[in-house]
């Protein structure tokens, strides 16, 4: 018999932003502990529900007992398994832990030796045997960062659990779990449920808690509820929309009601983000904007409570925002009583780490730093220390103390009410730019300058102390910081050198902090973000490793020189010189003496001199077109030294005995080799 089988567990409210992870989690191991053990065949119609006080699952045409398996055990080799005629202890010992004797083990061959097997059929085990282990299981695996124990037990789990549901078909699967026995009764709303409510078949659960309980068991189903009232809600206006926040309300709520407050055009002075930040943040509400874009004095609510008369939920939310937004209010105006450039050296009581100093130290170094680069791109050096000097002089603010998120967006607002620069001011928020993936890079070159000091110190300081990223651990950010330089530099774009960038960030600390090394390591660490942001761009592996086997220095030239490299991949000679190529580097790979210019009166074979006329014809026009930065030219010029490559290993033997002779073909393949890797090393394109 088979039937739905459905599996809840009820708990006090669970963490709203982590529950859809949880539910994932929970959903999936169960399934897929049902299916390895043969209860379950067909896993498509897989329910999964998640709210605020409850994880469940529903999973169609599971089976009551399994159906027979068929098991084999492998044991020792067959040469170590006998001695003197009689058993090994560890065959002895294998065919006991199978439950049988010597003799009535089988031998198979497992690809490498003959081997002792045992086999058998084993009858299928009813669902009732297994499953509150197979739940067990999982609920020990759940992405749970800290466990809660509750009353006088040693039960541990997210949350307090109170109930717990296995049921298959109208069946209740008799088991015990986290203290509690199995049912099929549940809870419904907190406050909108008339009690306790009875599941009498697996397949009613959703139905059954939506029409008794006013519960949208699905995570997925009350989303879009609370999507779709909210657009209605909005009428003309837009909704500030904001994924993470949607999914959170999702965790808050059973049963979604979304209403719509004011509050006093008067907070419209305060900037814009702190409002909006202090709606999603602290209230979860959702802002409202005009069509273009500008802030209304108007807000959506989405509560757990649907009622006729929701004037007391709704008067309540608006008397506690205007109290946030009054906070807001108030250190603003506190904040402007201060010029931002006396805030500057408190910034010597932030630690920045305990081994790179202070957040003024820190500064010092990006304001040297920031005027460097400015005066490689000819912009304003002193605009760009200023800027660096401000850049993070709101860390020690009221307002970025309250909301840390605003870092940077204050500063620029502080600094133009103190009559900074326009630049000046805009380079403050712009200098943690990109803050994200698909966030913008910083404009102009002051914010750009401001924003590589920024970064660079950052990827020297804590790369230099060792802190280095693994895994997916990354706490200090320096894959998103090593992004930002890549980013910055590529599509402003920067005609800067990466590795004499990371040289002078290096200088900028005293003697001893960060390993000498560290310019080099981090150069290493930024090609692996590279490669990472290339092949998001959509290019191969073999193109991506092409361009970047030469070690470039410029990243604003790699775009440009991989493009090429794809229009010369399409070439019906490209296959054979990128071959032609790989046995080049091989060949000089072995080499260790330096080899000098090439002799031509040398030359035993015409196809020696044939190639080394199309090298001395054509190494000119390629290195013209890399000079006028035309790739995609260079190597098609390549084309035209084919007939020759292929000439010359066909009739020649470079390693010849005679030395000199044997020295000057090396030389020929080494200028060859130059010619060619120009743009970028084409041995990688070959397979």
């Amino acid at each position: 018999m088979n039937a739905t089988l459905l599996i809840e567990l009820q708990t006090e409210e669970l963490p709203p932003k982590s529950l859809q992870k949880l539910s994932d989690a929970f959903s999936n191991g169960i399934v897929a502990a049902l299916k390895a053990q043969g209860f379950v065949d067909d896993i498509s119609g897989v329910s999964a529900y998640a709210t605020p006080r409850r994880l469940a699952v529903s999973i169609p045409q599971v089976e009551a007992i399994q159906p027979p398996r068929n098991i084999e055990r492998k044991g020792p080799a067959v040469a170590a398994g006998m001695k003197d005629g009689q058993p090994t202890p560890a065959l002895a010992g294998f065919a006991r832990s199978c439950g049988v004797e010597v003799a009535d083990l089988a031998t198979m061959h497992d690809g490498k030796q003959e081997c002792y097997v045992y086999r058998s059929t084993q009858s299928g085990e009813p669902l009732a045997q297994h499953l509150a282990g197979i739940v067990a299981d999982v609920l020990k695996k759940l992405p749970v960062a800290k466990l809660m124990r509750w009353g006088d037990s040693d039960v541990e789990f997210v949350r307090p659990v109170h109930g717990l549901i296995m049921l298959h078909g109208t069946q209740v699967v008799v088991g015990e779990l986290l203290g509690l026995v199995s049912g099929n009764v549940t809870l419904g709303h907190r406050f909108l449920s008339q009690g306790k409510i009875s599941i009498a078949h697996a397949d009613d659960y959703a139905h059954n808690l939506l029409q008794q309980g006013k519960i949208m068991a699905g995570f997925a189903e009350r989303r879009d509820s609370i999507r779709q009232q909210l657009t209605a809600a909005a009428g003309d206006a837009q909704v500030l929309w904001d994924e993470a926040l949607l999914d959170e309300v999702t965790g808050l709520v059973e049963f979604p009601t979304v209403y719509a407050g004011t509050f006093s055009a008067d907070f419209l002075e305060v900037p814009q983000a702190c409002l909006i930040l202090s709606m999603k943040q602290h209230q979860k509400y959702f802002p409202l904007a005009d069509q273009h874009g500008n802030l209304l004095p108007r807000f959506l609510v989405v509560s757990n409570l649907q009622t006729d008369d929701p004037r007391h939920i709704i008067q309540g939310n608006e008397r506690v925002l205007r109290a946030r937004l009054s906070d807001a209010r108030f250190f603003f105006d506190q904040d402007r009583k201060t010029r931002l450039d006396s805030r500057v050296e408190k910034l010597a009581q932030v630690v920045y780490h305990n081994k790179l100093g202070s957040q003024l130290q820190r500064v010092n170094r990006m304001q040297h730093m920031a005027s460097s680069i400015a005066g490689l791109l000819h912009a304003d050096t002193v605009a760009a220390s200023r800027a660096a000097y401000l850049a993070k002089a709101d860390l020690v603010t009221d307002m970025v103390g309250e909301f840390p998120e605003l870092q940077g967006m204050m500063g620029t607002h502080y600094a133009l009410h103190d009559g900074e620069a326009a630049d000046v001011a805009a380079a403050i928020s712009a200098h943690y730019q990109p803050r994200f993936a698909g966030d913008a890079v910083p404009q102009g070159a002051i914010a750009a300058s401001v924003a590589l000091a920024d970064k660079l110190d950052t990827l020297i300081g804590i790369f230099g102390i060792g802190l280095i990223p693994t895994g997916d651990k990354d706490p200090f950010g320096l894959r998103r910081a090593a992004l930002g330089v890549l980013r910055i530099l590529i599509e402003t774009p920067l005609a800067l050198s990466l590795p004499a960038l990371l040289a002078h960030a290096q200088a900028a600390f005293p003697p001893g902090v960060v390993a000498d090394s560290v310019n080099i390591d981090v150069y290493g660490f930024m090609l692996d973000r590279m490669r990472h942001y290339l092949k998001e761009q959509g290019f191969e592996p073999g193109e991506i490793e092409a361009v970047l086997a030469n070690q470039p220095e410029r990243m604003d030239l790699i775009l440009a020189r991989i493009h090429a490299v794809r229009e010369f991949r399409q070439l019906p000679e490209a296959a054979a010189l990128a071959a032609a190529n790989k046995r080049v580097r091989n060949i000089l790979k072995k080499v260790t003496e330096p080899l000098g210019a090439v002799n031509p009166g040398l030359f035993e074979a015409d196809t020696e001199k044939e190639l080394f006329e199309r090298i001395t014809q054509l190494a000119p026009q390629v290195t013209a077109f890399v000079a006028a930065g035309d790739y995609t030219a260079a190597l098609t010029a390549l084309a035209g030294v084919r007939t020759a490559v292929d000439a010359f290993f066909d009739g020649v033997m470079v390693m010849a005995e005679d030395m000199a002779v044997r020295q000057n073909r090396l030389a020929l393949l080494n200028a060859l080799g130059e010619m060619m890797n120009q743009v970028a090393d084409i041995s990688m394109l070959s397979a």
